[in-house]
């Protein structure tokens, strides 16, 4: 097993950005998969990327002898589609309320910062692999990963709305900044990619009602009080912690960045506000292109700070939605903290407002529950290339003091 889980490492953090298809996406393959067949799919792939003679016989070896560091990585580049096992795996740690972001079936970074969250609050060696022990404790979960969910007319009626534009002139004439379609609004609702729910149902209707579609199965929402939210930079993540200082949750974020970065110190939740409409003030703000003047933006998940507000004590500052989940802590804010909607809408319903804290921590400052983290890896990439951000306070948000970078 510890070879199993070296391997399983190698392969977490080299499939940044890849996409894999190792196995047929079907449910059956999903909720039983286990390590053991990822690390073989891995192998094959290994050998099947051997150009020459002496590659190929390398590739062939012992399935039980550790690869090289060097084969684990092209073996790791010979995948391209979404894996079964990275499915599960990324589901059991939504429903332990280690978010890893999108469920998406490939591996990266959010993934690797969930396993070590997940083992910290479990207090185990914290190294970001799927160990023996990692995975028991996952699978004590044995639920289905997945699920098959049938469209509702009320799915299919949704308030779409076909082109989202990017300037913000043009994106304060729409009146709702809803869901693009179907497959978007189910994406979030079961916190999956896009890309993830299209390869699981290549044939399905999406307009149509009483269309049976398979879908992730992340679990109900956190319970409790969160008294305390850790905003860890360095590391990109929150940390959410109950009465008792165990961790409800935690999830994956964009923390500002080195123009604007995100406040310091210890401040509190003033309030939530559920699909919050978006003022652009760029006289106070960050200015967005050739866009001088003051706008207003219509509510909406798909809208600058996505669905949901929880607006910080210290003015203008907040913790909030996004409309590109798949781009949590892969680009900069304007100094608030960004998560996934359904991670922000998580955390907004088990947080208390003027009694929340929220302090955010600085560079080598380690959170409540961290344990030692001798060997961690699959910390943010500093050389992770920044793309334009752009969040300010929800219209009626701004605690009277004008806007500032969110």
């Amino acid at each position: 097993m510890h070879r199993l889980s070296s391997l399983l490492g190698f392969s977490l953090l080299l499939l940044s950005g890849t996409h894999l298809q190792a196995a047929p996406l079907e449910a059956a393959a999903i909720n039983e998969a286990e390590p053991g067949a990822f690390r073989e799919r891995l192998a094959e792939a290994e050998q099947k990327r051997a150009q020459k003679p002496d590659e190929a016989a390398k590739a062939q070896k012992d399935p039980d002898t550790l690869p090289t560091e060097d084969e684990a990585r092209r073996a790791a580049e010979a995948l391209t589609d979404p894996d079964p096992f990275l499915i599960r795996l990324q589901v059991l740690l939504d429903r332990a309320h280690a978010s890893p972001g999108v469920i998406d079936g490939l591996s990266g970074e959010n993934t690797v910062k969930a396993i070590r969250l997940f083992e910290e609050r479990r207090g185990l060696p914290v190294d970001g692999r799927v160990d023996d022990d990692v995975w028991q404790a996952l699978t004590q979960d044995s639920a289905p990963a997945v699920k098959t969910y049938e469209i509702t007319e009320k799915d299919v009626d949704g308030r779409y709305v076909k082109r989202i534009p990017t300037d913000y002139a043009e994106l304060a004439k729409l009146k709702w900044v809803g869901y693009r379609g179907v497959g978007e609004m189910l994406g979030e609702r079961f916190h999956m990619g896009e890309g993830l729910l299209e390869a699981l149902n290549p044939d399905a209707k999406w307009t149509k009602a009483g269309t049976s579609v398979l879908v992730a199965d992340p679990g109900p929402a956190p319970e409790g009080l969160v008294t305390r939210i850790e905003v860890d930079k360095s590391r990109g993540e929150i940390l959410a912690y109950g009465e008792d200082g165990t961790v409800i949750m935690t999830a994956p974020a964009t923390i500002g960045s080195e123009d604007t970065p995100s406040p310091s110190g210890d401040m509190k939740v003033e309030r939530v506000a559920h699909n919050p409409g978006y003022t652009y003030n760029p006289k106070k703000n960050f200015q967005q292109g050739k866009n001088k003047e003051l706008l207003e933006i219509a509510p909406g998940p798909n809208g600058p700070v996505g669905s949901v507000w929880i607006a910080l004590t210290k003015p203008t500052y907040g913790i909030h939605g996004t409309p590109e989940p798949s781009k949590i802590d892969k680009t900069n804010s304007h100094g608030c903290v960004r998560l996934t909607n359904w991670d922000a809408e998580a955390l907004a319903g088990i947080v208390e407002k003027e009694r929340t804290e929220v302090h955010f921590l600085e560079e080598g400052q380690q959170p409540t529950g961290a344990t030692a983290q001798s060997g961690t890896t699959g910390s943010p990439s500093a050389d992770t290339p920044a793309q334009p951000a752009a969040e300010a306070p929800p219209a009626g948000a701004t605690n009277g003091g004008g806007s500032q970078p969110g």
